[in-house]
């Protein structure tokens, strides 16, 4: 996985960003506020989650670690995919989603355009006991989340692959014995076994 991207920035659109990276220009699918903090010709570290599909890769950039953690968090739940999920970053900041969950404030998820009333209740219902309490971010980090890093992305990468929310969650549940093995957990390499497993059920 391409957890950041150290670059020159080549071009902004009204939703992307290009990242001049060693002589290739990557781009970036940003919310207007990343976006807004960019200037073109100038050099910035731009963390990045990557969706795998089967037909491409897609990378997704984002001002902050904080924000990087709540999109790829948030498509944990069922019906969230990066799309949803960067619109949902795109309304709100990463505290007001939590603050959203905390609160059961279904009003102010359902101003993300896609997200009606009983997605709302059914996210706030998903992640609530995930994504932290408001405030939770000090200092510009993030407090340890219940959730380990590489569970959100091999979550995520499943679901990007056409697995059910559920089906991702077992799969997760299954490898976390290797994933524990491991001095540092290796995303790919989980993800593949995550695959073997859903492949033999």
């Amino acid at each position: 996985m391409i957890a950041f991207v150290r670059g020159r920035v080549a071009a902004v659109t009204l939703t992307s960003a290009v990242v001049e990276v060693g002589g290739v220009g990557l781009e970036l699918h940003c919310t207007p506020n990343t976006l807004a903090d960019l200037r073109l010709g100038a050099e910035f570290v731009v963390p990045t989650s990557m969706v795998v599909r089967e037909d491409s890769l897609t990378l997704f950039g984002f001002a902050d670690d904080d924000e990087k953690q709540m999109f790829e968090l948030v498509q944990t739940a069922s019906g969230v995919g990066p799309k949803l999920a960067q619109a949902m970053l795109a309304v709100l900041s990463p505290e007001r989603i939590r603050a959203a969950v905390a609160h059961d404030d279904v009003k102010a998820l359902t101003t993300v355009p896609g997200i009606g009333q009983k997605g709302a209740q059914r996210i706030i219902l998903e992640l609530r006991d995930r994504i932290g309490a408001p405030g939770s971010v000090v200092n510009g980090s993030t407090a340890p989340a219940p959730v380990a890093d590489w569970q959100v992305q091999v979550h995520g990468g499943l679901v990007g692959l056409g697995w059910s929310g559920k089906e991702a969650d077992r799969a997760v549940t299954a490898v976390a014995p290797e994933a524990d093995a491991m001095p540092v957990p290796e995303v790919a390499t989980l993800l593949r076994l995550a695959l073997r497993t859903l492949s033999k059920a």
